[in-house]
């Protein structure tokens, strides 16, 4: 079984003088525009400012004055900002931003990148990037230009492993695991102490799981698949210092780091990621908000010969 869980990403701050996204807009709404990229709600988790919804394909945060959704899968997820942008206008949108990743199986998807960023561009004038090589590991950033400038506090951080042990892929898939086992599994009680929990194992193999203390948000994304393992790690927390225990625990062969506004990236990869750990790819790039993102991709390299995957020919062409 393959499944794509490489995400889409959608940030969205809004002008909210007299108005919030969190009390002012209701569930029905937000049920609404994740319809739209063809994912739908299946639990929330909420406090004082932040409501976290987990979806069928990956989460979505909302506060006072911003939304955050990620979707994996076959969705397509600038449908939902369509949606957004036609119910409350493009006016009420202080600065939007949109990422994407390579995918496994990119040929399966309803739209590429470009095909989102002219939807996109028909209501927002804005400017896009690659960050990393077209032929390895990349993300697409696609960001508003307004003049927005965006505060240096404002910092996030994703972590993407590609390639999970044996080991871990085994524990992940095997019959019988739940939410429980895979929250142990993962140390989540090392990485979210305190936070509030809202998880969801799904059938027959992947994990999903949001996870907020007042302002602070983490959400993990599990694909454990041997032939396409793929786990992600979205938060405003600092990822980068979590990078022992989440290293420790998958032991990829392969992992993407990328951060909004860390001016100490460096500094910080060097001492949280293990040395026999080679960098393919290292990109800095600075905004016109102000804010620097970072991203650099990471290769444990091969001692050993390994031997061919034989395919099923007759089986699901997303593999060929």
């Amino acid at each position: 079984m393959f499944f794509e869980g490489s995400e889409k990403k959608v940030e969205v701050l809004v002008h909210n003088d007299n108005f919030s996204l969190l009390t002012d807009i209701n569930d029905e709404f937000w049920a609404e525009l994740v319809n739209c990229c063809h994912a739908k709600i299946l639990s929330s988790i909420s406090n004082e400012q932040c409501k976290a919804f987990l979806l069928s394909e990956s989460s979505l945060f909302v506060w006072h004055s911003s939304f955050l959704i990620l979707t994996c899968g076959e969705t397509n997820l600038v449908n939902s900002v369509e949606y957004f942008i036609q119910q409350l206008g493009v006016d009420k949108i202080k600065h939007l931003t949109y990422q994407r990743k390579n995918e496994y199986f990119s040929h399966a998807q309803p739209s590429c990148f470009g095909d989102d960023i002219k939807q996109l561009s028909q209501y927002i004038d804005g400017t896009a990037m690659r960050f990393g090589a077209m032929d390895s590991h990349h993300n697409f950033v696609f960001h508003q230009n307004n003049g927005f400038q965006a505060s240096a506090e404002d910092k996030t951080y994703e972590i993407f492993a590609y390639q999970i042990s044996e080991q871990a892929s085994k524990h992940l898939t095997r019959e019988g695991v739940n939410s429980a086992d895979i929250r142990q599994f993962l140390r989540l009680e090392e990485l979210v102490p305190g936070f509030q929990i809202d998880d969801f194992t799904f059938e027959p193999y992947g994990y999903s799981v949001n996870a907020i203390l007042a302002g602070k948000y983490l959400t993990i994304h599990v694909t454990p698949q041997a032939d396409s393992s793929y786990v992600s790690f979205a938060s405003n927390l600092n990822l980068i210092e979590l990078l022992p225990i989440i290293l420790a625990v998958l032991k990829p062969a392969s992992l993407d780091v990328l951060s909004n506004n860390e001016l100490e990236f460096e500094a910080l990869t060097k001492a949280n990621i293990p040395s026999n750990y080679i960098s393919q790819s290292l990109v800095q790039q600075s905004l016109t908000t102000g804010s620097v993102i970072n991203f650099a991709n990471y290769i444990l390299p091969k001692q050993h010969f390994s031997q061919a995957v034989i395919l099923d020919v007759n089986a699901n062409n997303h593999a060929l």
